[in-house]
């Protein structure tokens, strides 16, 4: 029996492939370029360079803590009911396998690396949408502190319970396009947040005029195109 083709392995589908990558990277351009957009055009001018990076931040931070830990925490081997095994997904032999979910006993017909970076911008976009509750209200040095107990302690659990095998999708709890672990958990910590973190400042209550509207427009247009990877890529058996 001749080995398997490491460049094209007979569980590789070039269409499954090429529609994850385009999905994945549809979902980044709506944090790093419309919800930054968004953001930056509706806040005072002294808060943009503020509230762009609270989102390049979180994007960054995501990727950092997603490879070393997250990734398996949310789609890993079962360790608890809500949460894998934690422990990195860095290494090239690892990620160019066929990409698998243990728990849930699912496959997919590209590699772990796709599957690794798919998932990875929707855990950031989930940050990303938290901070526009948090803009010109939270401390940045606690926005850094927040953005990787959030992932781990928050994202990757409800990520596992529903889509990575855990109690929920046992329970046959479906959420094809994030209502549930994406926009749900973001929403109730957005709210919660600014509640424990409390109002803007006065001066900002005041008077709080968007800077730049075109530039939201802009921003809003990017985010509305995008959900082409947000239903599409995530409702991908």
């Amino acid at each position: 029996m001749s080995a398997e083709n490491p460049v094209a392995p007979a569980w590789l589908n070039n269409g499954d492939q090429s529609w994850q990558l385009t999905a994945g990277s549809l979902v980044a351009l709506q944090s790093l370029c419309g919800l930054v957009a968004i953001y930056a055009g509706l806040v005072k001018r002294k808060w943009v360079v503020n509230s762009m990076f609270m989102v390049f931040y979180a994007f960054a931070m995501v990727l950092i803590v997603w490879s070393i830990l997250g990734y398996n925490v949310a789609f890993g081997e079962y360790m608890l009911p809500f949460a894998g095994i934690p422990k990195p997904i860095l290494g090239m032999h690892t990620e160019l396998k066929q990409s698998t979910l243990p728990s849930a006993e699912l496959t997919q017909a590209f590699p772990l690396s796709t599957m690794v970076y798919f998932q990875f911008v929707f855990a950031a976009i989930t940050l990303v949408l938290i901070a526009g509750s948090y803009l010109a209200r939270m401390n940045f040095t606690a926005w850094m502190i927040f953005v990787p107990l959030y992932l781990l302690f928050s994202y990757c659990p409800g990520a596992y319970s529903i889509w990575g095998g855990g109690f929920l999708f046992k329970m046959g709890v479906l959420d094809y396009s994030g209502g549930y672990v994406i926009h749900l958990s973001s929403g109730t910590a957005a709210f919660t947040g600014a509640w424990w973190i409390g109002p803007r400042l006065k001066s900002d209550r005041e008077t709080f005029q968007p800077n730049n509207i075109p530039l939201v427009m802009i921003g809003s247009g990017i985010l509305w195109v995008g959900w082409n990877g947000f239903n599409g890529g995530v409702s991908e058996p």
